[in-house]
């Protein structure tokens, strides 16, 4: 949207600041979203009451009525609304129009953007597909984005060709779910064969993954996604619960056992690979010896990060209305053990790597430190006087600060 706003002449300025328009993309993940996004909403009027404000996303998508009666909102646009975003804030500061919001749920075809893309110094975030057919029982978001729609291939690879035209190494393939692109085409293509073109365009240097559902991950897809030599070594696998018993009542489709073997797949694969993962905590119905389950199976695995939520009902969703509900102090005490737990997998994936050469693309100057990540999503710092925005470079590891390593510029360089 921001780049959509550029191209039609608009200057950007800080959030902060005093500006003409705001744009606030609302977000109704977890309760906590619904608030910040209301939040954000009434300071934007504060800071210029003059202004106009326009509530645009998913928590507008599914709670209209109530955004509705935000007296701060001048305009509110829905998921679909968002493709055509100019052409409404224009509309209404033309004639102080307001417009209706689609049922999200008729929406067929991928809404595409064409050749805006969203970029940061040195990456390209991709986006493939929107929507999701699942029905998580803790979800609301099908509601808010609609069912599967898939990005045509020859844009995506259009504009990815575009960017590596313009200096861009890294590209990141992200979506509402992104396993399920292809399934609404009639014909067969899917993840793997997007990334296997994605992996011939020159200059790009990197291919990153967004969060992925784990039955994505089977011997057929990971033999075919090992050729393609861009492909960042980082799975983020949402895994959600280490509890059968409490994956089944969030419906989600696998067993630990299955997620097990996935993790397995992986990592035979790839010597280097890193596993980062979602959990939720206090689940409906989630016991103290379910929660057990769940602390020594991630225990087990070892992911190189976790983020970890405590449930918040939904409204419209299926857990919302399941009996025994846990307690906010009890979410708290199991979301602190498994934080705990995340912290010490991810020292020890750190001190692993001390005296080890890596190479990584930097991003950016921070205080004095050049930062970047490397190949596997792990953040690195370097002193260095010369430019090393959107470099790669060959670096040794000496040592970590704040979970992220600390390096210096090998001598074996190019």
């Amino acid at each position: 949207m921001i780049q959509a706003f550029i191209k039609n002449n608009y200057e950007i300025v800080d959030f902060n600041e005093k500006a003409d328009i705001y744009i606030i993309n609302t977000c109704t993940v977890t309760n906590m979203s619904d608030r910040k996004s209301r939040q954000i909403l009434r300071q934007a009027k504060k800071t210029n009451k003059n202004s106009i404000v326009v509530a645009v996303g998913c928590y507008v998508q599914v709670a209209k009525e109530e955004v509705e009666k935000i007296p701060e909102i001048d305009l509110i646009l829905g998921t679909n609304e968002k493709i055509d975003i100019v052409k409404h804030v224009q509309d209404f500061i033309n004639e102080k129009k307001n417009i209706k919001i689609d049922n999200v749920m008729d929406n067929k075809t991928y809404g595409d953007f064409g050749s805006v893309t969203y970029t940061e110094k040195t990456r390209a975030v991709i986006k493939v597909q929107d929507g999701c057919d699942r029905f998580c029982t803790y979800c609301v978001i099908p509601y808010a984005r609609g069912r599967v729609r898939s990005r045509k291939p020859e844009n995506i690879i259009e504009e990815i060709k575009t960017i590596s035209k313009n200096g861009i190494k890294e590209v990141v393939i992200t979506g509402i779910h992104v396993a399920s692109y292809g399934k609404d085409f009639s014909f067969k293509y899917e993840l793997i064969d997007l990334l296997e073109e994605i992996n011939k365009i020159d200059g790009i240097k990197r291919i990153r993954l967004g969060s992925l559902e784990p039955l994505l991950i089977t011997n057929e897809f990971v033999s075919r996604l090992v050729k393609l030599e861009k492909i960042c070594h980082h799975f983020h696998l949402s895994l959600q619960s280490g509890c059968t018993s409490t994956l089944k009542r969030m419906n989600r489709r696998y067993t630990i056992e299955q997620f097990e073997s996935i993790v397995n797949i992986l990592r035979q694969s790839y010597e280097d690979v890193i596993l980062t993962t979602d959990i939720i905590v206090g689940f409906p119905d989630e016991t103290d010896e379910e929660f057990d389950l769940t602390y020594n199976f991630l225990k087990k695995i070892k992911f190189y990060k976790m983020h970890i939520f405590k449930y918040s009902p939904r409204k419209g969703t299926v857990a919302a209305n399941m009996k025994n509900q846990i307690s906010g102090n009890v979410k708290e005490e199991r979301s602190k053990k498994l934080l705990e737990l995340s912290d010490i997998n991810e020292n020890e994936f750190l001190d692993n790597y001390i005296g080890k050469d890596v190479e990584v693309l930097f991003e950016e100057k921070d205080g004095d430190y050049y930062k970047g990540h490397t190949q596997n999503y792990i953040m690195v710092k370097v002193k260095y006087d010369d430019n090393l925005e959107n470099q790669i470079r060959n670096v040794k590891v000496i040592g970590k600060e704040n979970l992220s390593l600390i390096a210096e510029i090998s001598n074996h360089n190019n």
